[in-house]
């Protein structure tokens, strides 16, 4: 079997990788190696050229306050070229991986959403990548997407290398708690992916959408906490206690894109028709941690 991966720089590309390679062959690009999203009438060429079974895609537009400011390019990544893909991955007879969010939802009640739920996105972000879906569901290719939120790895910028810079140089920190989530690591999104694919191409009945989040739920000010609790138990210095972070509403910090309050996703169909136990939040940001307060040497 040969995959195709498109967005091998990112995060989630990464990981991907290393969690498809027990499946078959692998071919992996990004923008800057011929994957140019914001060119989607590019992207048959690259089919063309390597005839994969199974299209991969990580790549988007995620930078979700920036959207608000450049739509169409936004529209581009995140709609257009997603279903482009599915198209011809239709035509080809190939499998389509692709990856949602959150976003898609409007935020309200305290509920966790399931697959099937009333979308309502609050942003351009939320709506283009509800666009790439419909797209692909409208193409009549077999696919699997896979909505998420709160992505991180401890590879490049992310909120918890963040939160431990300013623990460091702060004696007290604003962190928003009335949006709830689950972050979720690249890895076990990676993880899945691969479990999925393998079961879905021996039974095509399984492709569609699912949730996909760590188990448990948490606002950012509860994944601060945890952040500066488990630095300060393995013994790096911070200027900060936990208690002296402090919780605060959105509104405190407007921006350009309105985030949705409520994230939380229901993972029962995944978990039921894959056979999967999904780890609580907690234990994928503790080992992502260990990977970042590891110096290189000792790992």
């Amino acid at each position: 079997m040969k995959l195709l991966l498109l967005g091998c720089g990112g995060q989630l590309g990464w990981e991907l990788q290393r969690a498809l390679a027990p499946l078959g062959e692998i071919v992996a690009f990004d923008r800057d190696t011929g994957a140019d999203f914001s060119r989607p009438e590019t992207l048959p060429a690259l089919l063309d050229a390597h005839r994969p079974d199974v299209i991969v895609n990580s790549a988007a537009h995620t930078a979700v306050d920036r959207a608000e400011s450049e739509p169409e390019l936004a529209r581009r990544i995140n709609a257009e070229a997603p279903g482009l893909l599915a198209r011809e991955a239709a035509a080809r007879g190939a499998w389509l991986v692709h990856y949602s969010t959150d976003y898609v939802f409007d935020g309200s009640g305290s509920h966790a959403r399931a697959e099937d739920a009333p979308t309502g996105p609050l942003s351009v972000y939320g709506r283009t990548k509800l666009e790439g879906e419909e797209l692909v569901r409208a193409s009549g290719c077999r696919h699997l997407i896979l909505r998420t939120s709160w992505v991180y790895a401890a590879r490049g910028a992310n909120f918890a290398k963040t939160m431990l810079k300013l623990a460091a140089e702060r004696e007290k920190l604003r962190v928003v708690a009335d949006q709830i989530g689950a972050p979720t690591g690249a890895d076990l999104l990676a993880d899945v992916t691969a479990h999925a694919l393998r079961q879905a191409i021996a039974d095509p009945a399984l492709a569609g959408t699912y949730h996909c989040v760590a188990g448990g739920e948490t606002s950012w000010h509860g994944y601060a906490r945890l952040v500066v609790e488990h630095a300060r138990a393995a013994g790096h210095t911070l200027r900060i206690d936990p208690e002296a972070i402090e919780p605060v509403p959105t509104s405190d910090y407007p921006t350009p894109a309105r985030r949705p309050l409520n994230s939380r996703l229901d993972t029962s169909a995944l978990r039921e028709r894959f056979g999967l136990h999904l780890p609580p939040w907690q234990d994928g940001v503790r080992r992502m941690l260990d990977e970042i307060l590891t110096p290189a040497g000792d790992r």
